[in-house]
């Protein structure tokens, strides 16, 4: 189907990721907003919008200019410092779509005033990576409502449920740290109708009553990160990389998919670079520029053979790749791919 390494993308997989994902939002009465870094697909975002979702969530303004074709609200879910140049992409941009940007400080927020975008206050839900505490989300809206933007409410990543053992305490820890944040804005006068939160891993615990708003990336694909977290099972990975087996040096399976394939990730918990799903027990122990090297308990697969390899994070294996070579034949563009500003 396609020259070695190559993103394999199985869409019958993929449909049923983004309809279960909106049935988990619809039960829990939550909004959906997926988000598109993961993907950066105008394909895919179609197919979720037509499945239920409210908008997208991007990481950058770039990512916003290709899904803006698409796409007619719009979320950068990420604190922005807009310089001039941001700034004249970012009235462009609202010409086009309802912009969300986020904001954690009032500085940043100053780098906003007079732009045709509304503002989400982030706060830190345990991550502890941006936002601000629960409890000065207010004091900080209303200073950013004085400059005549308008707050759309607050937002988090619970981005340390990415451990096995705190995908539920991790929820647990963002619906409180909203529910803190949205009284602290209703004391400064200042209405949260966004209360925007989830990831992959903790969706599935998300508090409805608090969130009214879930943010997941990964589900679309899943990888070998929610594989050893328990999230999936190698039946829901829509994406892996094919590779071709190349050598068998050392009683080892040698691949010609290395990091600029799969991508260098691995969590401190990880087993591996990647997984295999034809032989779970088999571990990615070693990556290079080219090659990954795999320790694969079973009869070796012939040299020439194709494997198919998990990434431990697809969103960066994703952005490494030009093209999806789609099961069902074809292929769909990355098209946001390297729009990291």
């Amino acid at each position: 189907m396609g020259t070695t390494p190559y993103l394999r993308l199985d869409v019958a997989v993929l449909d049923r990721n983004i309809a279960a994902m909106a049935d988990l939002a619809a039960a829990a009465h939550l909004s959906l907003r997926p988000h598109a870094k993961t993907h950066k697909s105008l394909e895919i975002a179609r197919r979720q919008l037509a499945t239920g979702a409210v908008g997208l969530t991007v990481a950058t303004i770039g990512e916003a200019e290709v899904f803006a074709d698409v796409c007619d609200d719009l979320f950068i879910a990420y604190p922005l410092w807009v310089d001039a140049a941001d700034a004249h992409r970012l009235r462009a941009l609202a010409e086009r779509t309802r912009v969300l940007v986020g904001c954690d400080s009032f500085d940043a927020a100053r780098k906003l005033a007079r732009l045709p975008v509304e503002v989400a206050v982030e706060i830190d839900s345990g991550h502890h990576r941006s936002g601000v505490q629960p409890a000065q989300a207010g004091e900080l809206a209303a200073r950013i409502t004085e400059l005549g933007l308008r707050v759309r409410g607050v937002f988090t990543f619970p981005g340390h449920s990415y451990s096995p053992a705190t995908r539920a305490t991790a929820a647990d820890d963002e619906a409180a740290a909203l529910a803190v944040a949205t009284n602290s804005l209703a004391a400064a006068l200042v209405p949260a109708r966004l209360v925007s939160g989830g990831s992959t891993p903790s969706a599935g615990f998300s508090r409805a009553g608090v969130l009214n708003e879930l943010r997941p990336g990964v589900s679309v694909f899943g990888d070998a990160q929610q594989v050893e977290l328990g999230t999936i099972g190698f039946d829901k990975v829509a994406l892996t990389v094919a590779a071709t087996v190349v050598s068998h040096a050392g009683g080892r399976v040698i691949t010609n998919a290395g990091s600029k394939a799969l991508g260098a990730d691995r969590a401190p918990w990880a087993t591996g670079y990647g997984r295999v799903p034809e032989c779970p027990d088999a571990r990615v122990v070693a990556l290079s520029e080219h090659h990954s090297t795999i320790e694969w308990p079973a009869a070796l697969p012939a040299l020439g053979s194709q494997v198919l390899l998990v990434p431990n994070h697809v969103c960066t294996a994703v952005n490494l790749a030009d093209t999806y070579v789609l099961s069902d034949g074809g292929t769909w563009p990355v098209a946001a791919r390297g729009r990291n500003s």
